[in-house]
């Protein structure tokens, strides 16, 4: 099996586990260059995983033999970065969020659309073994009609985090916790229960914080479904704890905490499952395993080879985004 050619762009915070994911997968796919703007940090990504580095984005797009591009810049970068590996037949993996604005995040879409290029998106919780069981039993119909399917996350960020230029303001990141942490939980949430028809929703800086966007936010939702939903999402609960998952049926109740999920069915039963990898959820943004990351990155790797769409679509990451504008919708008219 030929091996997959995929460069890597952005050298940050969000490129350890994918780089640690793709050393594990180096007999299917070869890591051609990594590209990004502090040579420094080029330099000791490089030494660290043995990745070379490009001369440039352009050379990496005007190599035939690159058969994809990983974007791990930040997130107001996005849209012309995608635009250009697009345009020249590249795939694209994208690190989430598809960009900080809708008409930004739909173009990113409609590009690769139109160029007829994969375009995945990194949720990659949905590669989590406890999610995937979860999955499993939401879509088998074992838990009946969903009557109610819910979001908390109480998170904690140090100020520290949102000191860093940029992160938590509109202009870079598009939001704050919706945008930053949430998404992931809001992406699962919609895989399991469907698209939303009603949002009301409210968000705040809370004291804990100074920063330009929301750092809390809750909304109370109605899935097309007919079922009733809710969101709490929050970096201001210290010390942290594990987001929560809540899906209610007719034949059952599924609650997912980190990595435990527990199961009450109606006739008794009690099924129980518990995954130690754990996402990050206190004062160390990167602590969590990167298994989830290396099992996105495989199967983005087969949908090439297979031409067939990725698990993560941008067109899923489309829906979750829409979904947190109208959360937000307040907020920002007030600005």
């Amino acid at each position: 099996m030929r091996k997959t050619r995929i460069a890597i762009v952005g050298a940050g915070l969000a490129a350890t586990p994918h780089a640690l994911a793709l050393s594990e997968l180096n007999e299917e796919v070869e890591v051609v260059g990594i590209i990004g703007r502090s040579r420094e940090r080029l330099a000791r990504f490089a030494r660290t995983y043995g990745f070379p580095v490009s001369e440039s984005f352009e050379a990496v797009l005007d190599d035939p033999g690159v058969d994809a591009v990983l974007v791990l810049t930040p997130p107001h970068t996005h849209l012309e970065l995608v635009a250009q590996a697009a345009a020249a037949r590249k795939h694209v993996l994208l690190e989430k969020p598809l960009d900080i604005s809708m008409p930004r995040a739909e173009g990113a879409v409609e590009v690769c659309r139109e160029a007829g290029v994969q375009l995945g998106v990194v949720f990659q919780n949905r590669f989590r073994p406890a999610v995937e069981r979860l999955a499993a039993l939401t879509k088998s119909g074992a838990l009946g009609p969903i009557a109610y399917a819910g979001v908390d996350l109480r998170w904690w960020r140090p100020q520290s985090y949102y000191d860093e230029p940029g992160r938590g303001t509109y202009a870079r990141d598009g939001g704050g916790v919706l945008m930053t942490q949430a998404i992931h939980s809001l992406d699962i949430l919609m895989w399991l229960a469907g698209d939303v028809s009603t949002v009301v929703g409210a968000t705040a800086t809370t004291a804990s914080h100074s920063m330009e966007a929301e750092d809390f936010a809750s909304a109370a939702l109605k899935f097309e479904s007919g079922a009733a939903g809710q969101v709490l999402a929050t970096t201001a609960a210290f010390p942290g704890f594990p987001e929560r998952i809540e899906l209610i049926g007719a034949d059952g109740t599924a609650v997912l905490e980190g990595g435990h999920l527990r199961v009450f069915f109606r006739d008794g039963r009690v099924d129980e499952f518990r995954d130690p990898s754990s996402s990050g959820f206190g004062a160390k943004p990167m602590d969590f395993s990167h298994t989830a990351h290396r099992d996105l990155l495989k199967d983005f790797m087969a949908a090439i080879r297979e031409d067939r769409a990725p698990l993560v679509t941008g067109d899923d990451a489309l829906r979750v985004q829409r979904l947190i504008e109208r959360i937000t919708a307040r907020t920002r008219q007030r600005q």
